[in-house]
């Protein structure tokens, strides 16, 4: 088996595990359910309004927020035409316009 070149987690990668701690000590508070202990309804693993603010401050610092983002773009569209009979350079000017020198050219390359 192979040794790992890095015995320990960087800062980064220890955030994570501590956030993905945090979120998990959420789930547990919001999904908590009520137990009867003693003829008591007793609900566990419930957080203080503070814990859960710094809790969800200590999250925001480490994972991103989500954002919408708007993106506009301008597509122009090229359509090319094949026929099985070739048309002559009247009938391409009739049918297509009179354009036919641009149209003829042969496309700049991208590179």
């Amino acid at each position: 088996m192979a040794t790992r070149k890095h015995l320990r987690h960087d800062e980064k990668t220890r955030a994570k595990i501590q956030a993905s701690q945090l979120i998990n000590r959420l789930k547990k508070h919001i999904l908590a359910k009520p137990e009867e202990i003693n003829g008591k309804w007793v609900v566990k693993d419930l957080m203080t309004q503070s814990q859960v603010t710094a809790a969800l401050g200590l999250i925001k610092k480490v994972l991103p927020d989500l954002q919408a983002i708007e993106m506009k773009a301008e597509v122009t569209e090229t359509k090319r035409i094949i026929s099985s009979e070739p048309l002559t350079t009247d009938e391409w000017e009739r049918k297509y316009g009179d354009n036919l020198e641009a149209s003829s050219r042969p496309a700049k390359s991208l590179n």
